[in-house]
């Protein structure tokens, strides 16, 4: 009985011991998470406070360099081989807005482009594709008027009316009868007479484009027949406007490996290339008179005076 009691009691000792132990160590887990939720609130305060600096001292940044931007820095004939300073002196707010369409078109617009091209038959994306065109032939036309070139605008109203009749512009019949296909844009026409591009913009949404090519941009969305055609039906004209925008992406899935080293420079420098080449080629100029990134320093000055 001696040795019960004994037993007994030390097992109680034992099981009090153990008691005041986990609550003891309970407070000790306790007070350790409390102080670790402390540093990390705290940490995720400075990193909070770190991304806010950072991202003001952006914007500072990026207004001190638009500060820098004069008058005359909107009067340039922008071409591809002209230094970046020149062609583009908004290079940090335009870099601010690419990286905003590379988000947009990494995350939503590649994608569904890509299931739009695995998914869509080619025979499908065309017709669609040369259907749209087909209805911008008769602005194509006004613009081609507006040039001077009264024989290549019956040439465009030709197509239109061939194609329209045979096909309901589905197909282009008028190309094997001998009338290609010359897309024009008021921003081209506005080149064609030699009004200066101004500065290289990347717009949020459009991309690449001119201040020139900016304000030629919204006189074609006015203008293109499609607007009036669907005048009171909002939803379908955004829709095909949405549609065809991915079917833009799906035709540029094929040459994204060109795009290698700084894409943003690629980019403007073949936006700008194209540009030249369309302005030039609709007065009858040469492609030896046409600038491109990679000519000798000699051959680039002769360009930059022959686009001016």
């Amino acid at each position: 009985m001696h040795y019960s009691k004994l037993v007994f009691v030390g097992l109680l000792s034992a099981g009090m011991s153990f008691s005041i132990f986990a609550q003891d160590a309970q407070a000790d887990i306790a007070s350790n998470t409390s102080a670790r939720q402390a540093a990390m609130s705290d940490q995720d305060t400075n990193d909070q406070s770190s991304s806010t600096t950072s991202h003001f001292q952006s914007i500072r940044d990026l207004k001190n360099e638009l500060k820098n931007v004069k008058a005359s820095d909107f009067k340039v004939n922008a071409n591809a081989a002209q230094p970046d300073d020149v062609k583009d002196p908004l290079q940090p707010l335009n870099r601010e807005f690419y990286a905003f369409n590379d988000m947009l078109d990494r995350n939503i617009v590649r994608p569904i482009a890509v299931q739009y091209a695995a998914k869509t038959p080619e025979d499908v994306r065309g017709s669609y594709r040369q259907f749209r065109k087909n209805l911008g032939e008769p602005w194509n036309a006004v613009n081609q008027i507006i040039q001077g070139r009264p024989g290549r605008a019956a040439k465009t109203l030709g197509r239109f009316t061939i194609n329209t009749l045979t096909t309901l512009g589905l197909a282009d019949p008028a190309r094997r009868l001998g009338l290609p296909a010359e897309e024009e844009s008021f921003g081209v026409t506005l080149g064609y007479y030699g009004v200066p591009s101004g500065p290289f913009l990347m717009l949020p949404f459009f991309g690449p484009s001119t201040l020139r090519d900016g304000l030629g941009l919204a006189v074609d969305s006015q203008a293109r027949p499609q607007k009036y055609i669907m005048d009171d039906q909002q939803g379908l004209y955004w829709s095909t406007n949405l549609v065809q925008a991915i079917d833009t992406r799906s035709q540029l899935l094929d040459i994204e490996q060109i795009l290698q080293g700084d894409k943003y420079a690629v980019i403007r420098d073949l936006y700008l290339q194209r540009k030249s080449f369309q302005i030039s080629e609709k007065k009858g100029n040469s492609t030896e008179q046409i600038s491109f990134v990679g000519d000798d320093d000699d051959d680039q000055d002769n360009d930059a005076t022959t686009s001016k």
